[in-house]
């Protein structure tokens, strides 16, 4: 057995022993229809794609004269072959080709599913696992990136002048997703460690958790978070600020959006139980991505949580892209199904020690170069360091106008910011791409750069 089903067991152990804990404190069935907005209450299913769905799980004797698919036969594409680094190909024959290239499910294809399906309950134990559907049982959907995944979430639950809390600096793009909605964004503090459960209480001080389900209540119905490697911050939640979180969560009922692109890039193992695990009450929104540890371009990610919201989101997915690439989910599973789990988390220890590599190589420069000028922690997952630069209270023209100018690029931490308008003194740097050599040579450049601006 190798380190990394040992490491999934003992795991599996922690996440059961506070499952049992936890039980006792269960609340009733969670009304999930008083977080949709209209717009998402509005949505029906799609009877065309009902069709399709039906149609692909039929006998080949049905004789379907209902399908407005084209005919993969007038397809350019005939078959494909495409090797993989380790020496395995995954092919597509003339049949797998035509199936590849035509209309799928909205929810992802079969096999793709529970790989996955089978893995979130490997990795996570989630409570929520064998609950009735009414009651939040845990389920999975395919969707074109997390991205997509994140951006349906919030249009399924984000009003005008809702009140929604996430820990900034944040995701530059959730911001963009969020901003437009006309939500209230209210930041909680956070620090190296992640959100900050005593400034979170604060927060929620201001409203009677005996009171958010009055009409008109302006109390915090969800809740935003990036628990590992966090974007920008590299900051990753310890397991006892999610204990805390959650039970605050419980007491002022809201749901958790646990955006974790990064889980699979966590340099420390054990890696630290998420809110999956310890969801007791169905109201856990979980979105994962293949981007950083597969491909970026494959776009493929997926969101997990109560079968009600689940389905949700598969209603917009049928109302807009319809479904995620076949060819892309096709192509991944097949290499899924091919390595098996044990062979997807080898290939994820490979993953993690390059970034752990690129990690200690930008940490080891910003030693040698910033340690006068900026102020950083080492980030225990992910592909950023987050700097505080000395001396400087905004960092957008010194960036964008001087760095430029000096041949070296990194990201000025305002974009971060609920108010990018702001004065903000940090930078954002990424070692995902460049050589240690580059890296290094950058970090000299800022250096004189700071220095020259003090």
């Amino acid at each position: 057995m190798t380190n990394s089903s040992h490491l999934l067991k003992a795991r599996t152990v922690v996440i059961r022993i506070f499952t049992k804990v936890m039980a006792p404190f269960t609340k009733g069935i969670m009304n999930y229809a008083r977080f949709l907005t209209a717009v998402s209450s509005a949505r029906k299913p799609s009877p065309i794609r009902m069709l399709t769905e039906l149609q692909q799980r039929s006998p080949p004797s049905l004789i379907s004269l209902a399908g407005g698919a084209p005919n993969p036969n007038t397809f350019p594409f005939q078959s494909a072959s495409i090797q993989v680094k380790n020496g395995q190909t995954v092919t597509f024959d003339e049949t797998a080709m035509k199936r590849a290239l035509q209309y799928s499910a909205s929810n992802g294809i079969p096999e793709l599913l529970t790989w996955m399906k089978k893995l979130q309950k490997d990795l996570h134990n989630p409570p929520t696992t064998n609950y009735s559907s009414e009651k939040g049982q845990m389920d999975m959907c395919v969707t074109t990136g997390s991205q997509e995944g994140l951006c349906k979430v919030f249009e399924m639950l984000v009003n005008p002048g809702d009140n929604v809390l996430l820990d900034a600096p944040t995701y530059s793009a959730t911001l963009a997703a969020l901003q437009p909605l006309g939500c209230n964004l209210i930041n909680v503090p956070s620090d190296h460690r992640g959100m900050i459960p005593a400034a979170l209480k604060e927060i929620l001080s201001r409203w009677d958790p005996l009171e958010v389900h009055k009409p008109g209540s302006t109390a915090p119905k969800i809740l935003y978070t990036i628990p590992n490697g966090g974007n920008p911050t590299g900051a990753s939640m310890t397991t006892e600020r999610k204990k805390d979180v959650y039970e605050l969560a419980r007491q002022y009922d809201m749901l958790i959006i646990e955006d974790d692109p990064y889980y699979f890039l966590q340099f420390e193992k054990p890696w630290a139980p998420t809110f999956l695990s310890m969801d007791v009450d169905g109201r856990i929104i979980r979105t994962d991505s293949f981007s950083k540890i597969l491909s970026s371009g494959l776009r493929l990610g997926f969101v997990t949580g109560p079968k009600p919201l689940v389905d949700r989101v598969v209603l917009h997915i049928q109302a807009s892209t319809m479904h995620t690439s076949t060819f892309t989910q096709l192509m991944v599973s097949q290499l899924l199904h091919s390595w098996g789990q044990e062979g997807f988390l080898q290939h994820i220890d490979g993953v993690i020690e390059f970034y752990r590599k690129q990690r200690d190589a930008m940490i080891c420069s910003a030693d040698k170069w910033l340690k006068d000028v900026a102020e950083w922690h080492t980030p225990s997952a992910g592909m950023f360091l987050w700097m505080k630069l000395k001396g400087i209270a905004d960092t957008q023209q010194l960036i964008m106008e001087k760095a430029l100018e000096k041949e070296v690029l990194l990201v000025p931490g305002g974009v971060f910011m609920i108010n990018s308008s702001d004065p903000c003194p940090y930078v954002r740097a990424a070692f995902s791409l460049s050589t240690p050599e580059q890296i290094d040579e950058a970090f000299r450049r800022l250096s004189l750069l700071i220095r020259d601006a003090l």
